[in-house]
């Protein structure tokens, strides 16, 4: 009934314990499939291991802006190797992040723009971290392709029945550029969609003070959103503060249908299809 869009059971505080507890969990839940994102190497090569141990689990492989300091070139090519295996998915997660400023921005720009490449050349989604770097971002991904034309007719295009994108009832271009736990305005929100991306939600949707993301979603048509966890991370309220669970999205997919007036059951469908759509997954 969910998918969780984004979690890492890859995290590297899990031990094989807590992940055969984890999995139990979510087969007994409503949670029917989970991508699990890599964000360095090693996690990249857990989330490939996941993705073949567990029928709900698939992966995307790449590199986080907090650890570009330590990429290089063999570590590029160890995710290319990475993302021929089966179930994974997507390159991701990458990007920039300028709030935390963990690696050298030199370095975050360097290997962002080498792994949107990769994506290119392997034909494959992207999944995108921004923080505090949102114009920079988008002008990233504009710049090394990943809404360009060409990368477009990869892939099959995607309902948009409100004419949100086209202006006219039918379906739109997809570049399979997925903005994870989205924090912009709803302006940027809007502007990425029509440039071909999806947008995801997390658990801070769900905070009371939190008036952008409640925005972005209220002027976005579902079937442009996805939602997740992040988990270990961004637990929803009310459970804020504690180890988040990729069952938990369902509080991420009552939080949406509560400000689209829609029924849950019809967030966490459609949702759940637009998810496999992007990863590209059919079952």
């Amino acid at each position: 009934m969910l998918f969780d869009s984004h979690a890492h059971i890859n995290n590297y505080d899990m031990t094989p314990q807590m992940v055969a507890e984890l999995a139990a969990l979510i087969e007994e839940s409503d949670v029917d499939l989970v991508t699990d994102i890599g964000y360095d190497l090693p996690s990249s090569k857990v989330a490939a291991e996941n993705a073949a141990r567990f029928p709900w689990c698939y992966a995307a492989v790449g590199v986080h802006p907090h650890d570009t300091d330590d990429m290089d070139e063999m570590t590029l090519y160890m995710i290319k190797s990475l993302a021929s295996k089966e179930k994974v998915q997507a390159i991701g997660e990458i990007g920039l992040d300028f709030h935390y400023d963990n690696s050298l921005r030199e370095n975050q720009r360097k290997w962002f723009r080498e792994q949107i490449k990769l994506a290119n050349e392997l034909k494959m989604p992207i999944v995108i971290h921004s923080r505090e770097a949102d114009q920079e971002t988008m002008d990233i991904l504009k710049e090394e392709g990943a809404f360009s034309d060409e990368r477009k007719s990869w892939f099959p295009k995607r309902p948009d029945p409100s004419g949100f994108c086209k202006g006219s009832a039918g379906e739109t271009e997809d570049a399979r550029v997925l903005i994870h736990c989205f924090s912009g305005s709803a302006e940027l929100a809007q502007q990425y969609v029509r440039l071909g991306a999806t947008i995801s939600v997390a658990g801070p949707v769900t905070y009371k003070n939190n008036r952008k993301t409640v925005a972005a979603v209220s002027v976005l048509p579902i079937d442009f959103l996805l939602v997740e966890t992040d988990s270990p991370f961004l637990a929803p309220e009310p459970l804020r503060g504690k180890r988040n669970v990729p069952m938990n999205v369902e509080y991420t997919a009552k939080r949406v249908a509560a400000i689209k007036n829609m029924e849950y059951e019809d967030v966490a469908r459609i949702t759940k299809a637009n998810a496999m759509r992007f990863y590209g997954i059919n079952e």
